[in-house]
């Protein structure tokens, strides 16, 4: 089944969705003047972005940072508001369903695609009912195990799951988020029997690790390391396919033995579909100036994410892309949500 491998390799994708939207940003500048970016968006009514998760996520971390930037750099009204539920339908429907004026917006991450495949039927098309804006960042994850657990590396911990099928744990913070998937992609590849126990969020998902509740579980950079430092968590491998800058010790899933595994989590800004193309163009326009800004790329690369903010066109390529990719492996190992 290397073919999950293959098909969509994020690193490539990344690479070229960085270029071009370096392009779009040095274009944008060179024919838009700086006032033109502050020019009111939907009347200057005040713009929400939905966040369909608990509040302290890393989509609700960038939306907020995102808001705060956008209406800086405006002078408009950018709110946040949080809508969680079935790990992000609730808010999706709404904003899928809310009208197409541009005062309604949405941040999303890979629940938004995975949730069609896993839920069977869901209340909207991640293609067909939304207007993409712009593929804001992507962002690796950290694969840590309880230090209980006796594996120091990923060979070690593949042979021990191996000699106790079904008896070591997983943790996430929802069927199909990104704590989820990645430990699902591993267990395909390696033909491994692990127990997966969904949490309602990352926060309670670290916990249980930390607490030995679970074995491991694939955890955002900016979340773990501080408790790998304290040797709290034991880390395995990171899910990029290059070695990561804020922990250059730790090997990559690919070269502990697992060639090509890679795994990003990504963040979108979507409208409703039906958004006045002029209208989504200048959300895009201040959306791009505000994630290349120097404090919101620094604050980010801190926390272990890349900025892309590439122009809306590029967000459909990488939603049909992640939905064919995830929903193969959901279909041929027949994971359900629970």
């Amino acid at each position: 089944m290397n073919h999950f491998v293959q098909a969509v390799p994020m690193r490539e994708r990344r690479r070229s969705l960085a270029g071009a939207a370096l392009c779009a940003v040095v274009a944008a500048a060179a024919s838009l003047p700086a006032a033109a970016l502050a020019q009111p968006i939907a009347g200057g009514k005040t713009i929400r972005i939905v966040v369909p998760f608990p509040p302290g996520g890393s989509v609700d971390v960038i939306a907020r940072l995102l808001a705060a930037r956008m209406a800086e750099l405006s002078g408009q009204n950018y709110l946040v508001e949080n809508r969680s539920g079935a790990t992000g339908v609730i808010g999706t429907e709404y904003v899928a369903r809310a009208a197409p004026d541009g005062t309604t917006l949405m941040m999303n991450t890979l629940p938004f695609v995975v949730n069609v495949p896993l839920m069977g039927k869901v209340p909207y098309d991640p293609i067909r009912d939304f207007a993409p804006v712009s593929l804001l960042a992507t962002s690796p994850a950290m694969l840590v195990v309880h230090p209980s657990v006796p594996a120091r590396n990923l060979k070690e911990l593949i042979a021990l799951a191996k000699a106790k099928p079904g008896r070591m744990t997983f943790s996430s913070s929802g069927s199909g988020s990104n704590l989820h998937i990645p430990a699902e992609f591993m267990k395909m590849l390696t033909q491994t029997d692990m127990v997966h126990v969904p949490y309602k969020g990352g926060g309670p998902a670290l916990t249980a690790v930390l607490g030995g509740e679970v074995d491991l579980s694939f955890i955002s950079l900016v979340a773990v390391l501080p408790h790998v430092e304290s040797r709290r968590l034991r880390s395995i491998a990171v899910t990029s396919l290059k070695r990561l800058p804020l922990s250059p010790d730790v090997p990559t899933m690919a070269e502990s033995g697992l060639p090509g595994f890679e795994f990003s989590a990504w963040f979108v800004l979507m409208a409703p579909a039906g958004t006045p193309a002029a209208t989504v163009g200048a959300i895009n326009q201040l959306a791009v100036r505000a994630m290349q800004s120097p404090d919101m790329r620094d604050r980010l690369t801190k926390e272990g994410a890349e900025v892309l903010a590439t122009p809306p066109e590029q967000v459909t390529a990488l939603l049909k892309g992640e939905l064919a990719r995830w929903t193969r492996l959901i279909r041929e190992n027949n994971i359900k949500p629970e």
